[in-house]
């Protein structure tokens, strides 16, 4: 698939194993959306910059095995795709007829723990869905395989386990700052096997646009009414103010904070969705966040770039 100069690419998948001590998401980058170097290569040349030379597999681990995260930016020359295979330095992911098989080999930074390993990923159905998140459309969204099973074989830190898992993709025709002050994600696996997935994204130009969706095992995709936004849930360390949508009168609470980032928090939260209580697993994206210049010095030392 083709990705022009400052637009970006990405597949998604997050899992939790079925005893719940285990969870991990990986995102397979093209055009790094939240890279430094590729900001600052298109603001340098604009139509002249390659989303191909700033590629990155990001991958995070939480759980009984320990807490890893790990997101290695490569040039062009490390990187192999075509319709089946993304491959980036030694990570790669590839299509094979019924699943999706991810094999990763990549080194945490500041400090060098190793995530090396096996996950597939076992689509129940494939979706064809696809939703603007912008009001010009420049921004889109497509579950692939919404409701999922996942194998987890890692040798470094040694993991073995099975749960349920999701998979998606984003794209974009420019960079992710322009349209979006906001957004807030999640999705919630219900009692039939669905998952209900809610988008919640405030503009830069002052509109709202809300998505919310309930895919099932079989492949349908059913429109519900989504629920009033509530901002109780408390701000993470870097005040991430995080909302939720959820039945009126229920109660959220926030079980655990994943990822505590300068711009970015991943959340799993107890709540209720469609009349049944469910954990979600919970996005919140401050994109503006990522052009202050402090923010610029600070992420290559989570996000350091190689040419291999």
């Amino acid at each position: 698939q083709e990705v022009g100069p400052g637009a970006y690419l990405w597949w998604y998948v997050d899992a939790i194993s079925d005893d719940g001590r285990y969870a991990l998401s990986i995102i397979a980058f093209v055009g790094s959306v939240f890279s430094p170097y590729y900001a600052s290569a298109f603001a340098r040349r604009g139509n002249s910059v390659d989303p191909d030379n700033h590629c990155a597999i990001n991958v995070a681990l939480y759980g009984a095995a320990g807490k890893r995260w790990a997101m290695t930016e490569r040039t062009r020359a490390a990187v192999q795709r075509d319709r089946r295979h993304f491959g980036v330095g030694p990570s790669n992911l590839h299509w094979h007829q019924d699943h999706l098989s991810i094999h990763l080999d990549e080194v945490c930074a500041p400090f060098p723990f190793r995530i090396r390993g096996k996950v597939r990923i076992f689509p129940k159905a494939l979706c064809s869905y696809v939703a603007a998140l912008d009001d010009a459309g420049h921004h889109r969204w497509g579950p692939i395989a919404p409701c999922a099973r996942v194998e987890v074989d890692l040798e470094r830190p040694q993991a073995n386990w099975k749960g349920q898992a999701y998979l998606d993709s984003n794209e974009g025709d420019e960079p992710v700052t322009r349209p979006f002050n906001v957004w807030d994600w999640s999705r919630a696996s219900l009692a039939d096997g669905s998952t209900a997935v809610m988008y919640d994204v405030r503009q830069t130009n002052g509109s709202e646009r809300v998505i919310a969706q309930r895919f099932t095992p079989q492949g349908m995709v059913h429109a519900f009414e989504a629920p009033p936004r509530r901002e109780a849930l408390p701000s993470t360390f870097w005040r991430i103010k995080r909302s939720v949508r959820s039945d009126a009168g229920s109660t959220t609470r926030v079980l655990e904070t994943l990822e505590d980032a300068p711009f970015y928090a991943r959340s799993l939260l107890q709540t209720q969705l469609l009349g049944e209580s469910v954990t979600a697993v919970h996005e919140t994206l401050q994109p503006q966040r990522l052009t202050a210049l402090p923010m610029r010095w600070m992420l290559p030392w989570r996000m350091p770039r190689r040419v291999w």
